[in-house]
């Protein structure tokens, strides 16, 4: 099955049933990414994550409507759905909130499914992207499944990386306490409509300047500007998230939102950083591809019968997880 040149020529469904073979991991999938590979590495990836209900999806549709209109860049929108624990099903409803931009043919969306992962991606999320990325799409955009802290994942896949958060959804410190405040590199706080915006945009400035102190210089026109104290170390290509407020439902702040996601690939590129998340996505990808291997060459050599048997002497609680390992490992049961 030649998918390949199909898919270099913009054949949609072609590319739907290479995403398919994917997923699943089959061979010819494998194959195509290989064949791929060499055509990937171009595309604008930009992750969106932050807690249920702060309203990702919408967000993300208003900014692919921008791109399109104002850049007409080709846009591909890979939706992570998480996995039910009891039934293995998924809704993958994010296209019925895309709806608007569901009759451009140069807008793909994909819905994933976790299938269990962890980290807020979907176990072949990075090889659907290198899809994508291969096909000639020029901004990719994945949304995670609002997992909180598990979602850190997205920043070692993404170039741009927003969190977004929204008034309501918790104390002023849940941002830290989620653990993902650290992997933004810019801030939205959509919803902006509704009370106490102003309390969630200020407690995320106090968090940045904890982590950037900053002073504040005020313009002419009142607007606050967040610049380095002269106090604080200097950091070789540092970059201070900026934070955005918008009203997705509305389109509000969405053209700010795209500047500042230009702006931040502008200061990737001229500081190298573009390059350096470049091979640091590559690395992770590599070690994630060695471990699954490494897993399933073991679980191939190793007879069934023999890691039952050792599975049972850690469950009465005879061996130490690591005694077991290290038993599987040296090829069999101890005496």
């Amino acid at each position: 099955m030649d998918l390949i040149a199909p898919i270099l020529a913009g054949d949609r469904l072609a590319l739907a049933r290479l995403l398919t073979q994917v997923e699943n991991d089959t061979p010819e999938g494998r194959a195509a990414l290989d064949a791929l590979f060499q055509r990937a590495g171009r595309a604008h990836l930009i992750g969106v994550t932050g807690a249920t209900g702060t309203g990702k999806s919408s967000l993300v549709n208003q900014l692919v409507l921008h791109y399109r209109k104002q850049t007409g860049k080709r846009v591909a929108v890979v939706a992570v759905d998480p996995t039910s624990p009891f039934t293995g099903g998924a809704l993958l409803g994010d296209r019925v909130r895309m709806r608007d931009l569901s009759g451009d043919p140069e807008v793909f969306i994909r819905s994933m499914a976790t299938r269990g992962s962890l980290g807020g991606l979907a176990h072949a999320t990075a090889a659907v992207v290198q899809v994508f990325d291969a096909a000639g799409y020029e901004v990719i955009f994945i949304e995670t499944v609002g997992a909180g802290q598990a979602e850190v994942d997205i920043a070692r896949l993404a170039h741009t990386t927003i969190v977004v958060e929204a008034p309501g959804m918790g104390d002023d410190i849940q941002a830290i306490k989620a653990g993902i405040l650290e992997i933004a590199d810019v801030l939205v706080v959509n919803k902006a409509d509704r009370p106490g915006v102003e309390s969630t945009e200020h407690a995320l400035r106090g968090m940045l300047e904890l982590a950037h102190p900053v002073r504040r210089v005020f313009r002419h026109h009142g607007k606050v500007e967040m610049v380095k104290a002269p106090s604080a170390p200097v950091e070789h290509n540092s970059w201070i998230p900026p934070i955005q407020c918008t009203v997705a439902t509305e389109g509000k702040g969405i053209a700010e939102l795209a500047a500042a996601i230009a702006c931040h690939a502008e200061h990737l590129r001229q500081s190298g950083d573009w390059e350096r998340r470049e091979r640091a996505r590559l690395e992770s990808e590599l070690e994630t591809l060695i471990r699954e291997t490494l897993v399933a060459r073991f679980r191939t050599d190793i007879p069934e019968v023999h890691y039952r048997q050792t599975l049972e002497r850690v469950f009465t609680r005879a061996l130490s997880p690591w005694e077991a390992v290290q038993i599987l490992t040296n090829g069999g049961l101890s005496k």
